[in-house]
């Protein structure tokens, strides 16, 4: 399938989508307090979501039964609400979707709550860093395979691995688009594989695991934890390629 490439009206009706999900992750963060339930959370971005005239595209979506992505301590990606509790030392991820005028937006961050431990604010930063990293390397003509390694390279760095069998993808008038973006290489060869050209809009999202990149699904069929049982962490933007070099799209 072809990698689709957008007009710039295109890519302002993205850049409207993604900075509701940029205010979105503001308020939850504002919002992350011991006491505060992942429930309440999650109501409070589909509120504000629908506020701002948008429709919080991860409800429903492949039977997704929530608005926010709420991924506790072990579980590193796509955690389902529930009436928990943060409390001091908590790890949690926010992954929020939007729709608006038929164009998607998607972001992510991981905050500690309260005082966490060192170790946890190794992993938040390894996520983030890796994706700012990654956003700055970008550059028109560049392989995608390229920018996974870059990917790769850096969590390993940080003394991390990346969690397999997700990726970041392209984004556009579905919410999900080619192409798939590992963190990770696939294969043995940088320079094979589709090249990074000016109009197209894809996402990148660090996934960070301790020691093992295996992902394991949990019974609700959607938290997935890595193999290890160790915390992870997962950011997220979503980015357009506007004269050679990437522009986040998904801030406030």
């Amino acid at each position: 399938m072809a990698i689709a490439l957008r007009r710039p009206d295109e890519i302002q009706k993205l850049r409207a989508a993604n900075k509701i999900v940029g205010g979105a992750l503001e308020l939850l963060q504002a919002n992350t307090k011991i006491g505060a339930s992942l429930k309440d959370l999650d109501a409070m971005g589909e509120d504000y979501i629908r506020s701002c005239g948008a429709k919080p595209s991860f409800k429903g979506l492949y039977g997704f039964p929530n608005s926010v992505c709420c991924s506790l301590n072990e579980v590193i990606i796509h955690g389902i609400p529930t009436d928990y509790k943060l409390q001091e030392g908590d790890v949690i991820g926010y992954d929020i979707g939007t729709e608006l005028e038929g164009y998607f937006g998607d972001a992510a961050v991981s905050v500690g709550v309260g005082k966490v431990s060192d170790l946890d604010i190794a992993l938040i930063a390894c996520a983030k860093d890796t994706l700012y990293h990654a956003i700055g390397e970008i550059r028109d003509g560049m392989r995608f395979k390229e920018l996974s390694l870059i990917m790769e390279d850096f969590i390993h760095s940080r003394g991390f691995v990346p969690l397999h069998n997700f990726c970041g993808h392209g984004i556009g008038t579905k919410p999900h688009e080619e192409p798939e973006i590992p963190n990770y290489l696939n294969g043995k060869n940088p320079k094979a594989g589709p090249k990074i050209k000016n109009g197209m809009a894809f996402c990148l999202e660090p996934m960070i695991c301790q020691k093992e990149n295996r992902p394991i699904i949990l019974d609700n069929k959607w938290d997935v934890v890595s193999a290890d049982g160790l915390r992870g962490s997962h950011y997220e933007h979503t980015v357009a390629v506007i004269n050679g070099k990437a522009e986040i799209l998904s801030l406030a």
